[in-house]
């Protein structure tokens, strides 16, 4: 009995590249979870008398890591109103939380998950 493989090389030359592409689909998916991310919770916490800039002090940074790429998201301390991220997320003993972060986060949790099957199944292309 014999087989005889066809376009081995081919696939073995796809696959080297793999790693590489992997890594920039998946930049691109975590840039895209973050952009969705931080447009939900501004959307959650706009219209409140008391904290009127503090929706555009929720911003995002993306940095790759050794192992992939990570993003932070959250209320730049640097902006106006951005220190104020905490005590609006989780209350204080005389104010109640306005959860706005945790429930974008779980929101989309399903289009991440969705964003990084397609970005391998894109890198093995």
């Amino acid at each position: 009995m014999s087989v005889i493989v066809i376009g081995l090389q081919e696939l073995v030359a796809s696959l080297e590249g793999a790693p590489v592409r992997l890594r920039t689909f998946a930049a691109k998916a975590v840039e895209v979870t973050a952009r969705t991310i931080r447009d939900d919770a501004r959307q959650r916490i706009s219209g409140h008398r008391y904290l009127p800039q503090y929706p555009q002090s929720i911003t995002y940074d993306i940095k790759p890591t050794a192992t992939g790429v990570e993003a932070e998201i959250g209320p730049d301390k640097d902006r106006p109103q951005g220190p104020l991220g905490n005590i609006i997320e989780y209350g204080t003993s005389k104010n109640a939380p306005l959860p706005h972060l945790g429930p974008a986060l779980d929101a989309a949790e399903p289009d991440a998950e969705h964003g990084i099957t397609i970005a391998v199944q894109d890198a093995l292309l």
